[in-house]
């Protein structure tokens, strides 16, 4: 009765559930820092920050373009900010590529703050040096990147 067809059906059928529960473990660890990282729990949604200062570099990477801003303080020390946009598929549509901001710009950008103090905007708005705002698309609402 050990080697019956059914038994050998049901080793078969065993070894399968085995092989897509085991599959679906390691989509779901792999993905999971994916599905952590969309939200907006880290940034201070209630305030909008106004920030002005000299872009020394552009990164158009994925998930989030950066810039990366060096922003005087009051007393006129050099703090570096670094600025996360949307996602650069939802960027292209309004002109933005890896050429749009250079080292030297001078631009302000609104967003919200990091709520635990580092030096971290989420991306609201940007200006130009003239004040002329430059397309970002329509934003996402607070805690939708």
């Amino acid at each position: 009765m050990g080697n019956s067809p059914a038994t050998g059906v049901f080793q078969q059928m065993k070894a399968r559930l085995l092989q897509v529960l085991c599959m679906t473990v390691f989509l779901l660890a792999i993905a999971s820092p994916v599905l952590a990282h969309h939200g907006g729990a880290a940034y201070d949604n209630s305030t909008l920050t106004t920030l002005t200062g000299t872009v020394t570099d552009f990164q158009f990477i994925q998930p989030h373009p950066l810039i990366f801003l060096d922003v005087k303080d009051a007393s006129g020390n050099i703090e570096k900010w670094y600025v996360e946009m949307t996602a650069p598929n939802h960027l292209v549509h309004f002109g933005w590529n890896g050429h749009k901001l250079h080292p030297g710009d001078v631009i302000q950008v609104k967003g919200n703050a990091a709520k635990n103090g580092n030096k971290v905007l989420n991306l609201r708005k940007i200006y130009d040096a003239d004040g002329k705002e430059i397309p970002l698309g329509p934003p996402p609402p607070p805690g939708q990147n």
